[in-house]
């Protein structure tokens, strides 16, 4: 993709038309009124993809709950994709129920920029370079709010993934951010935006640490 259309955080997720293991979609449809996690893989039958994708099957159930839809993305098509995900169900013990998006013309990872130029050892049988290991968090509007990128040798930490989607989520519900490695129901960072008198409606408890710096314990439903 050129570098004037280059995604960054808050760019709304482009749309496109995918064959999946689940069978065709519209991926802005797919998402409707959801949150989505989009994150996708070199290749079927790899030894790091099957362990992810078993782990965020399990995982399934916590997105859920989030209102968060799964959908993932491989440089094969969909009979390879569901034979593998029989596999991923028989290795990790999961019940895989998300789309997997078939991508062997890699269309959609570079719509996404998804290409591996990093190791040029990471190509298919026809020297094509596979995806890398990306992750996007993108919200209900369609806009893009996390992008990541692993190299193909490194797998992800699927509780980081919702751990971010609960800082989004809260972050947009109460006008906080979070700080380094919080968790929900750690203390929150009240919003530069807030003034203290407005925080003393707002978050009765927050107290000040430095004027940059302002903490409060949030009381939020439970997951």
């Amino acid at each position: 993709m050129s570098p004037t259309n280059t995604l960054r955080l808050g760019s709304v997720a482009p749309d496109f038309q995918a064959e999946t293991s689940n069978g065709p979609i519209s991926f802005h449809e797919f998402i409707g009124d959801s949150w989505a996690v989009l994150f996708s893989h070199p290749d079927d039958f790899t030894p790091v993809c099957t362990t992810e994708l078993g782990a965020f099957a399990k995982l399934e159930p916590e997105f859920a709950k989030r209102n968060v839809k799964l959908i993932g993305l491989s440089a094969n098509g969909t009979e390879s994709h569901k034979a593998w995900i029989r596999d991923i169900d028989e290795v990790t013990g999961s019940k895989l129920t998300f789309p997997i998006i078939a991508d062997p013309e890699r269309k959609v990872a570079h719509l996404y920029d998804m290409i591996d130029y990093q190791d040029a050892t990471n190509v298919d049988d026809k020297g094509v370079q596979f995806t890398i290991r990306s992750v996007f968090i993108i919200d209900p509007s369609k806009k893009i709010r996390l992008i990541l990128a692993y190299p193909a040798s490194t797998g992800r930490n699927t509780a980081e993934v919702l751990r971010v989607v609960d800082s989004l989520q809260t972050g947009d519900k109460h006008r906080v951010t979070t700080p380094i490695n919080w968790v929900p129901g750690d203390d929150v960072i009240v919003h530069p935006s807030v003034s203290n008198e407005e925080a003393k409606t707002l978050f009765p408890k927050f107290r000040i640490i430095k004027p940059y710096l302002r903490l409060t314990p949030l009381e939020i439903e439970q997951k």
